[in-house]
């Protein structure tokens, strides 16, 4: 076997095997989302690889909306779902496509299995049709409408479709084997009648075609060459394949499973997040502690982090999970060469340099990037009274500790060494300033060798401060604890989020909404997109700095 085989997923080697027997002239794939909601990290997996594949091939990516349930679907989640796969760069040559527009050719489709003797009416209610269905080890029993001759079955159901009967009064059944080992092909139901107004179509139907029925004659209609969907639909797929043989599409698409993306610590169920919603525990589908794709957007995860988690991830028929920590490796990854590094501090805490003049300001000249020597220098300003991270000093320290306290020296960094020499205190015993002494000789870039110091903390100048809303995130839920308490709710991290009011450098202020910066040994964060304002700067943590992943874990 050659290198480049052993490095394609198994989806790769099947698609290579049908084009070797000439089956497809021209790759097809799509993502074919329902649109009733927001779409989250599991899907952009699909998202990535149907795109993926297709350009790999040389061939064509569709975004087609699988809307045949009206009763979830909104204009607002077609558009949220359009926003998302645009981000991710998947590209769908701006042509949005959607199964309602096939609706005349499903109804021609399930008219045509009547014909041929393969569908029928029936009167059965929802409850009796389960009851029918049998169980995993007892087969099922065939409809008492089962055998209906194709007239009346044909009347029937054009009479479903001009509204003669009430919703749940009858369905269209497909017409295969009630003791099948597989309970999806004892005879499933195809078409309901369901007086809805439909998003795209708008009252022109009253029956509407069932998920497992419509999905494969989409896939068809559009030359769909390979369907791929998740494992849970492994099941399904000889309904899919009946579906498309009775109807006698020439070559017609094959369906091929693949494992779910699931990742630690996180919620992704759409009834569990709903509920956070409307409690009010989270700020919306795109509250940043949830992983939409809406809400990764407003934390910072950029598309090119989620590519490279994707491709870590890999493609398999084996089910597991993530580590959340491997999704923060790959924003780190992404981020490090491109955000600037700034000052900022998150928990102020007021220095003062006693020996330093009152109305001097000075300037030094710091790194934007370390890590990208094309990234320049700013200048940032230095004056007597500075903040510091409250952290950095400890009236009573352990050992090993190399940060400030009374008799301790450190270096600020870009700046001066500063020794400690007291502190404040309110009526409560809260420390409310430290009081230093610099030397004016360990200038930063002055070529200074004397003393060295173990310490160096960052700080930002109390003239030029820049005041914003900082928020600190955790993990939603803690798996370690149970993702669910004992009455079935999720086990919600109260401590998920935090509010600082934080002092930022000054070019901090010049960020805009979406950009992204490093605030030293502080982490990522990225300037809130929905609540930053002119007037209040928001900032989110995406990550911090350091990891537990590492990629050789994988």
């Amino acid at each position: 076997m050659s290198e480049e085989n052993i490095s394609k997923n198994f989806i790769e080697n099947i698609i290579d095997k049908d084009l070797s027997e000439g089956k497809y002239a021209k790759i097809v794939t799509r993502f074919p989302p329902e649109p009733n909601g927001y779409l989250h990290i599991g899907h952009a997996k699909s998202i990535l690889l149907n795109y993926g594949i297709a350009k790999e091939y040389g061939g064509q990516f569709n975004l087609r909306f699988d809307d045949t349930n009206p009763t979830k679907e909104k204009e607002e989640f077609v558009d949220s779902i359009i926003k998302d796969v645009e981000w991710l760069g998947a590209d769908f040559r701006g042509e949005v496509l959607f199964a309602s527009n096939y609706f005349d050719q499903m109804y021609e489709a399930a008219v045509q299995l009547i014909k041929q003797g393969d569908a029928y009416v029936d009167d059965l209610t929802a409850e009796e049709i389960r009851q029918y269905r049998g169980t995993l080890t007892e087969a099922g029993k065939n409809s008492p409408y089962r055998d209906r001759s194709v007239e009346e079955n044909l009347k029937l159901f054009e009479e479903m479709k001009d509204g003669v009967y009430e919703d749940g009064s009858k369905v269209l059944r497909a017409k295969i084997d009630m003791a099948s080992p597989n309970i999806n092909m004892r005879d499933p139901v195809i078409y309901r009648i369901a007086r809805m107004t439909h998003h795209n179509t708008g009252d022109k139907w009253l029956i509407y075609p069932m998920y497992d029925f419509a999905h494969p004659i989409e896939d068809a209609i559009e030359g769909v060459t390979h369907s791929l969907c998740t494992l849970e639909f492994e099941d399904h797929r000889p309904l899919y394949n009946w579906v498309v043989e009775k109807i006698g599409y020439e070559n017609p698409p094959k369906q091929i499973e693949f494992a779910k993306l699931y990742l630690t610590n996180v919620v992704t169920g759409k009834r569990y997040i709903k509920k956070l919603v409307e409690d009010g525990v989270v700020d919306g589908w795109d509250d940043p502690r949830l992983v939409s794709l809406a809400a990764l957007r407003r934390r910072g995860f950029t598309p090119e982090s989620l590519k490279t988690f994707m491709e870590l991830v890999g493609i398999s028929k084996s089910q597991g999970s993530c580590d959340y920590a491997m999704l923060e490796y790959c924003i780190r990854e992404d981020l490090k060469p491109k955000a600037p590094r700034y000052m900022g501090v998150i928990r102020p805490l007021k220095l003062i340099i006693d020996n330093y003049p009152d109305d001097q300001t000075e300037e030094f000249e710091i790194e934007n990037n370390q890590d990208d020597e094309n990234a320049g220098t700013r200048k940032i300003t230095f004056s007597k009274e500075l903040y510091i991270e409250q952290d950095d000093f400890m009236e009573e320290p352990p050992k090993k500790y190399f940060r400030l306290f009374p008799g301790n020296e450190v270096r600020l960094k870009g700046a001066y060494f500063v020794k400690c020499t007291g502190f404040d205190k309110d009526e409560n015993g809260e420390i409310t300033a430290v009081h230093c002494t610099y030397d004016p000789e360990t200038r930063s870039g002055s070529g200074f060798e004397g003393r060295k110091v173990k310490g160096t903390i960052h700080w930002v100048n109390a003239k030029d401060a820049i005041d914003a809303e900082v928020r600190l995130y955790e993990n939603l839920i803690d798996e370690e604890k149970g993702k669910l308490n004992d009455d079935g709710t999720l086990n919600f991290n109260p401590n998920s989020l935090e509010t600082v009011n934080a002092k930022l450098e000054a070019a901090s202020g010049d960020l805009k909404p979406g950009e992204h910066v490093q605030f030293i040994r502080n982490g990522y964060f990225v300037v809130d997109i929905k609540d930053s304002s002119d007037d209040k700067m928001v900032f989110n943590r995406v990550v911090g700095l350091k990891s537990s992943y590492k990629p050789e874990n994988k």
